[in-house]
């Protein structure tokens, strides 16, 4: 399907039977593409919420303009923003210089001509459908054929705030979440007639921001608020029933979805009055169910205030509580996804990353059994006769699937996507189960193989609570075998027909950064960054990282990485040659598909020679001492700050865990890789049995400084 615009090429179409998301995650979106290239982004209205948005835009290092009626209002903008900022410094978040710099990438204006240059704007006046079409007619006017035009709209569809534009085709939504500036979460929804190139790159232009998208059809309600307003309104519906008070309800809640706050409180920071426009659309627009509670009109029309929450919670009323809001949550989850508003991934990811909720809706219905959701969910459906969603009718006990790896195409790559944004992509049997089976699959494709991460991170180490939960069970094969399938996925992931390009946006910790250096080549934005904290945590790097990264770096610089911790940023890591480019974010895939190109990397053996005179010291430093020379006080450091730093951090790791790191490098130098990979799994029961091990993994859990035996000492 395709239109085309005033005799331009034709231009490819989201479907309006909605390819699934699977499309978006790993699709070829990108900043840079032949007609939409998004560098400079625009923020109409400058309120609370738009000031938050073009704050996050500013943050991430990206020039943004502020755009509103007038000058008073954009001064108001602009004072929210700095405000805002300055909190931050107190609360020790920004330095002084960085608020500075986040400043000087936003400007205001009243002046819409200014819009001229512009490459996404991004719409968020308040919710008025006349007052938003208004801003579309003029931003028609004033911005140029390829600026994308983007709407924050909750409660209208962007198909008609896109009708009274010239070019519909351009009009994506972009729906934040309050703060947005803090909150990471995006829907991005394509109406029936968006280019599909605008909508990839309007998907880009979000996670070039630093936010977690999500795919949404242009529905009522969207993806969250589809669900969770259905929520908030079951529990006024629970109050005026009477069978439980407020908080009662509030702590049910809390405790059955793991959450900080119950929907009464949530109601009262959010609004009330929200909760209950929010009900009243969806009621219109899809089903009684959904329509705000008596008692909901009631608080919002008569009484006019927040909740009352006080009162004691009544412990014997929680289960009836916890299993209604669970039934409404199940049922209206898996009838979104039945309609195609969105998958079952990204339900969930908008409950864990925009809501803070520990599991989403699926998560939670595979956690209670599928039986007992589905009975869960026909409490709700039986009451308003509504059908049973096909996607929980149709499970069966095993529970729903739900994708944390997915592969498709980037490009011209084969793309292979870990996504688990909340979770910073974590390693675990269960991802790593699935990257290996999409490994597997993409090397059959005949092409290049790109490997990224959805979030902030690229992959920021391994699943700390599962090694925790089976040193405490006393199940150490459990950990032995992940580590040995691990270590099977990441040696099969070079040398093949086809390269494996690691796309390194983020962190890159522990199995991350080991992750990375079994593929072919690293190729990395400004925000990428490396690390081996294991030493810190009582352990050794076990997937590779005590045997790939010296014949990346050279053995010193390898040593001095594992011994301190120290974390790397993208440029450093090109100085020492542990990437192999550093590239902007607009040309990070661009970038992927030129190394790929390159073909199969070589075996690396190591480096004889420091990569660079700035890292020479380390390296001097690092060839000649040992583990035990170095915290006893025989390494003598010269006074240089840089050393004089690296010993004190040595000193506040775990001794056992240095000196069999220390052990791997040295046996390993000089052995075939897969001989040498062989002893990470041979050592591993020996480090995992000291008492450090679990000291330090749960100390990080923790969030405490741990407290080794035999402390190192300098």
């Amino acid at each position: 399907m395709a239109a085309t615009r005033g005799g331009e090429q034709p231009v490819e179409l989201v479907p309006s039977d909605r390819i699934r998301p699977a499309r978006v995650l790993y699709g070829p979106h990108r900043i840079a593409m032949s007609e939409y290239e998004v560098q400079k982004y625009a923020v109409i209205g400058a309120g609370n919420m738009g000031s938050g948005i073009a704050q996050k835009i500013a943050t991430e290092g990206l020039p943004v303009v502020l755009v509103d009626l007038d000058d008073e209002k954009v001064a108001r903008g602009m004072g929210i923003i700095q405000s805002t900022l300055q909190k931050g410094v107190e609360r020790g978040i920004f330095k002084p210089e960085q608020v500075e710099r986040i400043l000087g990438n936003v400007s205001g204006t009243s002046n819409w001509d200014e819009l001229g240059e512009v490459d996404l704007v991004i719409e968020a006046v308040f919710e008025d459908l006349g007052v938003k079409q208004q801003v579309f007619q003029r931003l028609g006017e004033v911005t140029k054929p390829s600026c994308i035009l983007g709407t924050n709209t909750s409660s209208f569809y962007v198909k008609d705030v896109a009708a009274v534009t010239p070019h519909p085709e351009r009009v994506v939504g972009l729906h934040y979440f309050y703060h947005p500036a803090m909150n990471r979460l995006v829907e991005v929804i394509g109406h029936e007639g968006t280019d599909r190139a605008a909508y990839d790159a309007a998907w880009a232009a979000q996670e070039a921001i630093g936010k977690t998208p999500i795919d949404s059809a242009d529905a009522p309600g969207f993806v969250v608020n589809r669900y969770f307003v259905p929520w908030l309104n079951e529990a006024v519906r629970l109050l005026e029933e009477g069978a439980a008070d407020i908080a009662t309800i509030d702590w049910a809640a809390k405790r059955a979805f793991r959450i900080g706050m119950g929907p009464f409180e949530l109601m009262n920071v959010t609004g009330v009055p929200i909760a209950m426009h929010a009900a009243n659309t969806l009621g219109e627009e899809l089903h009684a169910f959904y329509a705000p509670a008596a008692k909901l009109v009631d608080q919002v029309e008569n009484v006019k205030e927040n909740w009352d929450l006080s009162g004691e919670p009544d412990e014997s009323k929680f289960d009836v509580v916890a299993d209604r809001l669970l039934g409404v949550t199940f049922y209206v989850a898996a009838q979104l996804v039945d309609e195609g508003v969105s998958s079952v991934e990204d339900t969930d990811i908008g409950a864990r990353v925009g809501l803070r909720w520990s599991k989403g809706p699926f998560q939670l219905i595979n956690r209670v059994g599928v039986a007992q959701a589905r009975a869960m969910a026909e409490t709700i459906t039986s009451k308003w006769e509504l059908p049973m969603p096909k996607l929980l009718a149709d499970a069966d006990e095993s529970g729903i699937p739900i994708q944390l790896v997915v592969k498709g195409q980037r490009g011209g790559l084969t793309s292979v996507w870990i996504n688990r944004p909340d979770a910073m992509n974590a390693l675990n049997p269960e991802v790593g189960a699935q990257l290996q089976a999409a490994l597997d699959a993409a090397q059959s494709e005949g092409r290049g193989v790109v490997l990224g991460g959805s979030g902030k991170a690229f992959i920021a180490g391994a699943d700390i609570k599962f090694f925790v939960d089976h040193l405490r069970a006393d199940t150490f094969p459990e950990i032995y075998t992940f580590t040995a399938d691990g270590q099977k996925m990441l040696r099969g992931m070079s040398g093949n027909q086809q390269p494996v390009v690691a796309r390194v946006q983020g962190l890159a910790l522990g199995g991350g950064s080991e992750t990375a250096l079994a593929c072919d080549w690293i190729v990395a934005s400004p925000k990428a960054s490396f690390g081996f904290p294991e030493t810190g945590i009582g352990i050794y790097p076990g997937l590779g990282g005590t045997q790939r990264l010296p014949r990346r770096v050279g053995l010193p610089l390898a040593k001095y990485l594992v011994y301190t911790g120290q974390i790397l940023g993208a440029k450093q890591a090109a100085e020492i040659g542990l990437v192999d480019a550093v590239v902007p974010f607009s040309e990070l895939d661009a970038a992927c598909e030129e190394f790929a190109g390159k073909g199969v990397a070589p075996a690396r053996t190591g480096r004889e020679r420091c990569p660079s005179e700035n890292w020479q010291a380390i390296w001097d430093y690092f060839a000649s001492y040992s583990v035990d020379q170095i915290l006893g006080g025989e390494a003598d450091t010269g006074g240089n700050p840089v050393l004089d730093k690296a010993v004190k951090r040595m000193s506040q790791k775990s001794l056992n865990a240095l000196k069999q790191a220390e052990r791997l490098f040295n046996e390993g130098h000089h052995l075939e890789l897969n001989d040498a990979l062989d002893l990470e799994l041979r050592d591993l029961q020996e480090v995992f049995a000291h008492p450090d091990a679990l000291e330090g993994l749960s100390a990080l859990i923790e969030g405490r400084r741990p407290e080794f035996q035999a402390p190192a000492r300098a």
